[in-house]
């Protein structure tokens, strides 16, 4: 066309950084207010669909959100574009209901207090509309139902309710005082009935049996199994299988496969435990399963470690498929070396073909085909380096930040201090990296971060992206509270949408 001039399309560089917007706070906290411990959130997951979010707190309890924007999908795009709201807007959710996963116990073997605080949730496949779930503890795991129950009301009723006894209804009026082993009355003086009741003008024929009716819906939350007894150590991880039937969950010195099923019997397939616990060196501290291969599961260690195993290889996966760690830099092992090294917690990609993993300083990309050393490393607090032996001495450098990707595996992101989170694009290229508070103003401390990418390594960029590094002010210029930790947070699996707690509040953002 055009006479024969071929049109050449301009290669697609990275994409855009994003421009992020609050969307939503719940639980937000008046000024000066005190937080209660119990009220902290601990845990934090999008379903599947992204149209359901489950936290957790210190206090055992497990708070469902659902999406309340997406009940236009379905209409026709010809009657979307009559509207006049946009088709994309930013999703909302509202409260759904909320139970107490876990209670505060007591190992009197142990002489132990096991708190009820949620570590993990995991969602599992929905089934028949009822919402399924798994909740831990450091001990137990749970494996919850929620699903609307239709509440049932006895309606048609021959006397009316308020000429009872004491205006309560016949059904909880108070039972007669003497009473026969079959719950009959000795005297048959039915006691509930008002002294001016009488039968209708039809007399007994007219009576009517009463109608139980269906009147409303409430939410009821089930528990259907209780995975217990099976961890001497804390449980870090929980992880759902891809084949809907098993999960595993992983302490510091083992991991074991669950039947979603069977809650009394549980396969041990990585034990990391020496025969000698003065020869231990290093702890599991995250594992999560491959999101399409049943068969692979990966886990992180305390050295810096990413080990990815087959259980089709044995029962006890004693050895690894692969192993990915960066070498250490000659001459840079300090005191805080090892601690810092230690993973808090790795993701993979939706696609499966990246690891995401966290440490005390940086986020890695991984790519699993390669082995040598990540692709990409995100400096997330470089300003924190000098600091260290202030966080060692307030026990900080040993806070487990939680890292998350975005469904189309173009961005990441993480916590740090000062309630900030870091988003950082890992498309070729890129060199987005942002600084966000979780407050209603997000990009209210925000300044743009110089992006210093290094060498590429054969055909693979290994970029290195770090922010500004004043020793005594934050990455945006300000002093920073290590009191104040953005720990966990979580990305929508197929919208640039993140949610993330600090303290007791939940903060909702778009872009």
């Amino acid at each position: 066309m055009n006479g024969g001039d071929e049109v050449v399309a301009a290669p697609a560089g990275p994409p855009q950084p994003l421009d992020w917007k609050f969307s939503q706070v719940f639980g937000e906290r008046t000024a000066g207010e005190e937080v209660q411990e119990v009220d902290i959130i601990s845990a934090i997951e999008f379903d599947k669909t992204g149209d359901h979010l489950a936290t957790g707190d210190r206090g055992g309890r497990v708070v469902l959100f659902e999406r309340t924007d997406t009940k236009d999908h379905g209409v026709p795009r010809r009657d979307l574009e009559r509207m006049e709201y946009p088709i994309g807007r930013h999703p909302e959710f509202r409260y759904k209901t909320e139970f107490q996963s876990h209670e505060p116990e007591f190992d009197y073997l142990k002489s132990l207090e096991i708190e009820e605080k949620i570590n993990k949730i995991r969602w599992c496949q929905t089934a028949n509309g009822a919402l399924f779930l798994l909740s831990t503890n450091d001990k137990t795991i749970k494996f919850w139902k929620v699903q609307e129950k239709k509440v049932k009301k006895i309606s048609d009723m021959n006397l009316d309710p308020s000429k009872a006894v004491g205006n309560g209804s016949i059904a909880s009026s108070s039972t007669p005082k003497h009473c026969l082993a079959n719950g009959g009355s000795p005297d048959r003086s039915y006691n509930y009935l008002g002294n001016d009741f009488s039968f209708p003008p039809g007399g007994l024929p007219s009576l009517r049996l009463p109608v139980v009716t269906s009147q409303e819906t409430n939410l009821v939350a089930r528990c259907r199994r209780v995975y217990a007894h099976a961890h001497d150590y804390h449980i870090n991880s929980v992880s759902n299988n891809s084949d809907g039937e098993t999960f595993i969950s992983a302490d510091d010195l083992r991991i074991n496969l669950w039947n979603l099923e069977i809650s009394n019997q549980s396969f041990n397939i990585v034990d990391v435990k020496p025969a000698n616990m003065e020869d231990l060196t290093e702890v599991i501290t995250s594992a999560e399963f491959h999101p399409t291969h049943c068969n692979t599961l990966a886990y992180s260690s305390s050295k810096g470690s990413i080990r990815v195993i087959d259980l089709r290889q044995s029962a006890l996966c004693d050895s690894h498929a692969k192993l990915f760690e960066e070498p250490e830099a000659p001459g840079s092992r300090s005191f805080f070396t090892e601690i810092i090294a230690s993973i808090s917690d790795i993701k993979f990609a939706r696609d499966g073909r990246y690891i995401l993993s966290r440490d005390y300083m940086t986020l890695k990309l991984w790519d699993i085909n390669m082995d040598s050393g990540p692709v990409a490393t995100f400096q997330v607090h470089e300003y924190l380096r000098p600091k260290l032996c202030d966080l060692y001495e307030n026990d900080s450098i040993f806070d487990k930040f939680e890292c998350c990707l975005s469904g189309d595996g173009l961005r990441v992101a993480t916590g740090s201090y000062s309630n900030l989170f870091r988003v950082f694009g890992c498309a070729p290229g890129s060199t987005e990296a942002t600084t966000l508070e979780a407050s209603k103003n997000p990009m209210r401390r925000q300044v743009q971060t110089p992006s210093r990418p290094s060498r590429s390594l054969s055909s693979i960029t290994r970029v290195v992206r770090r922010g500004a590094e004043n020793p005594g002010v934050d990455a945006n210029g300000n002093a920073f509270d290590f009191t104040t930790k953005l720990l966990h947070l979580a990305w929508h699996p197929t919208e640039n949408s993140i949610a993330c707690a600090a303290a007791n509040s939940l903060y909702m953002y778009y872009a």
